[in-house]
């Protein structure tokens, strides 16, 4: 991509040699620490599903049972193959429902016994990887035999808390021109340490994400991109308490996009800050494998923070984003990386300070599908300004080449807005790419006016950050509230108790399959 912002190309390497700097004892904690969820995703991925008459999962129930009896130091496969084998269990299911009643006693394997264990856990989970394997050659063909529609991909959110009202609305959406679909999650799952189970219809300003409603989903957006000749993309979250199995489910079920940011769960749900970045290694890990776009969170940073002030903290957490996706496998062209169009209106300049923002993150990554998200913090209960305001948004993200953009609607302050709102949302977005869709092409600010000026700014500003950063270290640097003005310190928040740390010998088949392939 041309430059268009005279950026010192020494400057963009400084920026990612700090951010490494800084991501590289955060991968190491990764390496050396497993979690629960990591653990019960290793159970689904060899086929474990269902849950017990109390609606808990029974990945949940066997991964308890085990750590109960010997701890997940060594992982969760060694002892559960091992009482397959000497309990002559048919499958999981039947070891779960015995394991959950105290009917198993569970040990760490030695010596030949622990070598069959190993190579029966292998061949289990291997059956997992190659139907994540299969829905990505999946998509490849579908892709193949209808289209894949030009970017910027429109990126529409549907979730009413009921699947079956979800399915109608989002073919609708998909119709009139929406390209990705994305059913947000029900309030408040993210602090659920389990996954529900099946379909359901009593969610709360979203859907639960389950597998159930994964797979129904999907079933209905292929048929709408068989019949529109266009292939519509499916999205929801994988993050909070059960990532690694979020993403799990989402490969087998074929989603296309996750929300899937390293640091969005720590200062936004208080979900403690090295069970996040455990959980997110192997979920990116996952999401490699199956051929997924994540979504990062750095729109959500300027809710709480202001977006002039603030900006060079997106571009910062970006970096970071980067790096660990890159490190767990992730192309760039699976780096959706995301940023906001959030400062004050009613600022002078606002709207070159943005293209200032915008474009500066589009030359940084010039091969990442970057995802933008409209106004939300300074929409006000008049629509007409609203309206206005997304036309901008809409503007702004054709000007500096945007990859995904998430559509604005003019009554963002409502959690599932009407039908109505939705089709005028998507009225906008189709005039301004009608319009102005090659105004990129022809953008050129001053190379010393503003808009270059405060790009330069803003990167300078990334690289003092980050330089701070890899000298007090990145989790002391959460702690001290540098995202979000939000502090998280490294011992607090939930699921900490669901942390450990990998002995000698941990042995975690899908892991292994997983780096692999790296």
């Amino acid at each position: 991509m041309t430059t268009k912002l005279n950026l010192d190309p020494a400057v963009v390497a400084q920026a990612r040699e700090l951010a490494a700097l800084a991501g590289k004892p955060v991968v190491q904690l990764a390496r050396t620490h497993t979690t629960t969820s990591v653990e019960r995703a290793v159970l689904r991925l060899a086929g474990l599903h269902g849950a017990d008459s109390d609606g808990m999962p029974w990945v949940n129930r066997l991964a308890d049972a085990v750590r109960d009896q010997t701890g997940l130091e060594h992982g969760v496969a060694l002892p559960v193959w091992d009482a397959m084998l000497a309990g002559g269990y048919p499958d999981l299911r039947t070891l779960a429902v015995d394991a959950s009643a105290g009917l198993v006693k569970f040990r760490l394997p030695e010596g030949q016994e622990a070598d069959q264990a190993r190579a029966a856990a292998d061949r289990s989970v291997k059956t997992g990887i190659a139907r994540i394997d299969a829905q990505r050659a999946e998509r490849d063909r579908m892709l193949a035999t209808t289209s894949n529609p030009p970017m910027p991909w429109i990126y529409l959110i549907v979730a009413t808390g009921d699947i079956y009202e979800d399915i109608p609305q989002a073919q609708a959406a998909a119709r009139e021109g929406a390209d990705i679909i994305a059913v947000i999650r029900s309030t408040g799952q993210s602090l659920l340490d389990y996954v529900p189970e099946g379909a359901t219809r009593e969610g709360y300003a979203g859907t639960y994400a389950t597998q159930e409603n994964f797979r129904l989903m999907r079933a209905a957006l292929d048929d709408t991109s068989a019949e529109l000749g266009r292939y519509v993309r499916l999205t929801n979250y994988a993050s909070g308490l059960c990532m690694p199995e979020i993403a799990t489910l989402a490969g087998l079920e074929r989603l296309d996009m996750m929300l899937n940011d390293c640091m969005y769960g720590i200062i936004f749900r208080d979900i403690n800050p090295v069970r996040t970045f455990i959980d997110q290694r192997f979920s990116r890990q996952v999401h490699a494998r199956a051929g997924i776009i994540i979504n990062t969170g750095e729109d959500n940073y300027l809710t709480t923070a202001d977006a002039v002030d603030a900006a060079h903290t997106v571009v910062v957490s970006q970096l970071l984003n980067e790096y660990f996706g890159r490190e767990a496998g992730l192309a760039d062209s699976q780096l959706g990386l995301g940023h906001a169009f959030e400062i004050n209106p009613e600022l002078p300049d606002s709207f070159l300070l943005e293209l200032a923002h915008a474009q500066l993150i589009r030359e940084l990554f010039p091969d990442a599908p970057l995802k933008y998200m409209p106004p939300t913090k300074h929409m006000t209960g008049n629509i007409f300004d609203g309206y206005l305001l997304d036309a901008f948004f809409n503007l702004a993200g054709c000007m500096t080449g945007q990859s995904i953009l998430l559509i604005g609607m003019m009554t963002e302050g409502i959690h599932t807005p009407f039908l109505s709102d939705r089709d005028l949302a998507l009225e906008n977005v189709r005039y301004v790419r009608r319009a102005a869709g090659r105004l990129g092409g022809s953008f050129r600010p001053e190379p010393d006016g503003l808009v270059a000026r405060r790009a330069r700014q803003v990167l300078a500003e990334s690289v003092d950050l980050l330089r701070r950063i890899g000298s007090q270290g990145l989790l002391t640097a959460i702690a001290a509230g540098t995202f979000g003005v939000t502090r998280r310190p490294a011992d607090g928040g939930r699921g900490l108790d669901g942390v450990v740390r990998r002995a000698e010998g941990y042995y975690n088949p899908a892991s292994q399959i997983l780096e692999a392939a790296q």
